[in-house]
Formats: C-alpha cells, sequence, structure tokens
C-alpha cells in the first residue's frame, strides 16, 4: 500500500524536504503575520528566509507516499506535537491565521497545499511573453498547482488515554497511528469520489470507521463513542464538538448512526465483502444514516 518511510533523513530532514516543496513552512506561526503566509501562499512569493528553527525534529518524523485507490497521496508524520502544531498553522495561516489554535484532541488533518516549485518549473519551459497566458493555462485545473498533503501526530488517538482502552502506552500508540493513517486517507478517497456527498459529521464517521477497521479487523462502536464523547446518548466531552457547534443537539444522531455503521460493517464482514478496510468506503457513502 506505501512506500517505506523516508525515516533515513538528517535532522529536521522531513522540515526541508516539505520545504522545499510548501515554501510557507520557512514562516514562523509565532512571529510572522497573515499577510506574509498570504503572499506567500497565493502570490507565490519567496520567503524572507529559509530557516527552519521553529521546528523541533524528533526521530518519529517520516515523509512517504501512500497508494490508494485515487492515486499517491503525500504522508507526513511528525512525532512532537509543537511541531504538527507549527505545521498546521503554517500551511492554515493564508486562510485563518498564523495564531488558530489546533485542538488538543486533533492529531492529524488533510490539506490542499499550494506547490508554487511545481508552477514555476511548469513556466519555465515557456519564454517569459509567453509565461503569462502559460500560467493561466495551467492553473485553470486545480490538480495541476494543489497537492493533498496529509499530516500525522504521534500521539493517543482523539486524546484518549490508554487506561481507557485497557490497552498499554505502547499498544495504542501503534494502534492511534493506524487509526490515524487510514481515518486521513479515507478522507481524501471520499473527496475525490464522493465530492457531492460530504457533510463532516458523517465523514469523520466514516473516517473513524475505516481507521479502526484497519487497527482490528473490526469496528467497535464503543471505541467510536469514546473517541467523539457520547455515553448514553449524550455528549459528554470528546471530539464531536470539532466538527459542530452544536454538540449536545446531535448527540442521539450520531450515537443512531454509530449503531447503523456497526450494523453495515457486521453485514459486510460476515458476506466477506470487506477484504480491506477501503472496502467499506462505498457501503458507508451510500447509505444514509
Amino acid at each position: 500500500m506505501t512506500e517505506k518511510p523516508v525515516t533515513d533523513l538528517p535532522p529536521k530532514g522531513v522540515f526541508e524536504a516539505l520545504a522545499r516543496e510548501y515554501p510557507v513552512l520557512y514562516l514562523n506561526p509565532d512571529r510572522d503575520d497573515r499577510e506574509a503566509f498570504r503572499s506567500v501562499v497565493l502570490r507565490g512569493a519567496n520567503p524572507p528566509g529559509k530557516s527552519l528553527s521553529h521546528y523541533r525534529g524528533s526521530s518519529f518524523d517520516a515523509l512517504e507516499t501512500v497508494e490508494t485507490p485515487v492515486g499517491p497521496v503525500r504522508v507526513a508524520t511528525l512525532g512532537d506535537r509543537h511541531d504538527f502544531e507549527f505545521v498546521m498553522r503554517g500551511l492554515m495561516a493564508a486562510k485563518d491565521g498564523p495564531r488558530a489554535s489546533i485542538p488538543p484532541s486533533q492529531g492529524a488533518a488533510m490539506l490542499t497545499v499550494f506547490n508554487w516549485p511545481r508552477i514555476r518549473a511548469h513556466l519555465a519551459a515557456f519564454p517569459p511573453e509567453e509565461q503569462a497566458a502559460a500560467f493561466n493555462r495551467f492553473t485553470a485545473k486545480k490538480e495541476n498547482y494543489t497537492d493533498s498533503l496529509i499530516i500525522l501526530s504521534r500521539g493517543p488517538y482523539s486524546g484518549v488515554p490508554a487506561s481507557a482502552l485497557g490497552l498499554t502506552e505502547e499498544e495504542w500508540l501503534l494502534d492511534s497511528d493506524t487509526i490515524r493513517r487510514f481515518h486521513e486517507i479515507t478522507h481524501v478517497i471520499c473527496r475525490r469520489q464522493y465530492p457531492d456527498r460530504i457533510d463532516p459529521v458523517r465523514d469523520e464517521l466514516i473516517a473513524d470507521a475505516v481507521g479502526l477497521f484497519a487497527a482490528y479487523g473490526a469496528f467497535d462502536p464503543e471505541k467510536e463513542r469514546l473517541f467523539l464523547g457520547i455515553r448514553d446518548g449524550r455528549y459528554t466531552g470528546g471530539r464531536l464538538e470539532n466538527y459542530t457547534d452544536r454538540p449536545e443537539a446531535l448527540a442521539k444522531k450520531v450515537d443512531a448512526a454509530i449503531r447503523r455503521i456497526a450494523e453495515i460493517i457486521a453485514g459486510l464482514t460476515a458476506a466477506r465483502k470487506a477484504a480491506g478496510p477501503f472496502d467499506l468506503i462505498p457501503p458507508l457513502m451510500e447509505t444514509d444514516f
């Protein structure tokens, strides 16, 4: 499914590799203002410096390309929570501002990122007088100049401690890595294959289901309730509030959706129609719940 992660890079090598393609990462979210980020992201300006001193680096950092049903997707894993939040803030700063906070329960994201080095490489094949027209033609197709980039942190999934699941810390970290990876890849697949059926809460339920199936070979509705913060049909505090401003009002509906997802996956498993985690996506996306 994936190439070997690039883990033998020098210290901060993952950040150097990412910044070569996404120069906005040279900017520091704690220092630079929103206009600096907008200039680099939207207008392709060069950052004033090439410093990566605002990142710490970790032995768990990795960069890889994952083959999916919709093509290759770039995946960066960052072992330090500070680095994860700085990369997230930097990549989203042109839209949300560099001071945007990252919820503690968020450990991953799928982002669409401008790739200005690719644009410049394309324009280099044209004489200066033709580059404006070439730019307009090239950027008329979003896939020409943007990448789907998944950013993963390392830590307990949804901020749930290992003790809540009866697992050791190391067991839960390994399981969390699997859930998180498949969760975010599912978002990429769903957005490309089902662009008209995107709904934030529903998307999270389906992505969690695929992630749990990848980690355990089954969907455990109680784990999903724990991730989202639902108990006895009531919201008690958890990741659900990241996707709606009224988690209390939606708790019963989400709880019913979790039961329906469990029924669908159990049926697919019994009928041997779920050979792999991504096989869950079509039946779940095509069912209303």
